[in-house]
């Protein structure tokens, strides 16, 4: 009889930038798992790219596997957790805005597209991280909390991160938000309020 596959774990990081959201998430895994996979989302396009990607790559262990995966993330996590108990996302918003610069200017013009684009995007990531078997931790950032975006397409992004991100919430077992530095599990400081409300 095959054994059974319990569910992934699933935890956000999420803070502003530079807020050390990735550098904590590189520390919970370290802490929580023995074989660490990271799933990398961000593509080089330039200079400033190719910085920040040398920064993360640097501060990671040596036997930690990266797995490259700006689209179709889903299919990297189940991958990953072949041979791996802990995953690490980072990041969400960034693997979001993969999805929105490959579409046509034409298809951007449909908000509602894009919502179902995102919407479905998430759900797939969400449910290849409870089907693996493993720790799975994923870094977004908190997009929102400045001024509205003066374009419509950084309004968009803005809107839907935000939404994956309380999707993403909601199936998390823990959500810390990192701030200068500090991390601070939010996810059950929250009172549970009445669904009728």
């Amino acid at each position: 009889m095959p054994e059974e596959k319990h569910l992934g774990r699933l935890v956000l990081v999420t803070g502003g930038a530079r807020s050390g959201k990735s550098s904590f998430a590189e520390r919970f895994v370290a802490s929580h798992g023995k074989k660490i996979a990271y799933i990398a989302t961000a593509q080089i396009f330039d200079d400033e790219m190719r910085y920040r990607v040398k920064l993360h790559r640097e501060r990671r262990p040596s036997d930690w596997q990266t797995y490259e995966a700006p689209f179709a993330a889903e299919n990297a996590i189940a991958e990953a957790a072949e041979t791996h108990d802990t995953l690490l996302f980072d990041c969400l918003t960034v693997y979001l805005s993969n999805l929105l610069c490959q579409l046509p200017e034409e298809q951007l013009r449909d908000e509602a597209a894009v919502y179902r684009l995102a919407q479905d995007a998430a759900a797939k990531l969400i449910a290849a991280a409870q089907a693996s078997g493993a720790l799975c931790v994923f870094v977004t950032n908190e997009v929102g909390a400045g001024i509205v975006p003066e374009n419509a397409l950084a309004r968009l992004y803005r809107d839907i991160a935000g939404l994956t991100n309380q999707a993403f919430a909601r199936a998390a077992e823990a959500v810390y938000l990192t701030i200068s530095g500090i991390p601070v599990e939010i996810k059950h400081l929250t009172p549970q309020t009445p669904a009728s409300l």
